[in-house]
């Protein structure tokens, strides 16, 4: 994809047992969407690739490690934020049987599983609210779902 990009992020959208989605409530010291709900995941450095990236920034918000190969590429997509901060963002996935409890919260107010029928109603971040809705009508959450 060509472009100017502001930034490239790398985000996870993780399905438990339960076919609810790994989220993070942000905090008021987000340098974006500060208070509102996201994707877990973040910025990629420069000269990292958008996979290892991935698996970094769950390490890093979370405490957990996942394997690698754990991780399917959803989505590659651009998004722009309303004040004009354009980023190119790649949205992994993967079933996980972590639950809450495994959780080490490294970043924001808190990251937790959400009951896919009350996402509509969080103050979603731009990003998550135009990527997340399409995740869960995709064939891939389907498919992750259908692995319980």
């Amino acid at each position: 994809m060509a472009g100017p990009y502001h930034s490239r992020l790398a985000v996870l959208l993780l399905v438990d047992d339960r076919g609810w989605v790994l989220l993070q409530e942000r905090d008021e010291h987000a340098p974006r969407a500060a208070n509102q709900w996201g994707m877990v995941g973040g910025h990629v450095e420069d000269g990292e690739e958008f996979e290892p990236a991935a698996y970094r920034e769950l390490a890093e918000e979370t405490g957990i490690e996942l394997e690698a190969g754990d991780l399917t590429l959803w989505r590659e997509d651009e998004y722009t934020y309303p004040d004009g901060h354009h980023g190119l963002y790649q949205i992994w996935a993967a079933r996980t049987e972590i639950t809450d409890a495994d959780i080490v919260v490294g970043e924001g107010r808190r990251i937790v599983f959400v009951d896919p029928h009350e996402i509509p109603a969080l103050d979603l971040a731009g990003s998550s609210r135009h990527f997340v809705p399409e995740f869960l009508t995709s064939d891939l959450y389907a498919t992750l779902r259908s692995a319980l």
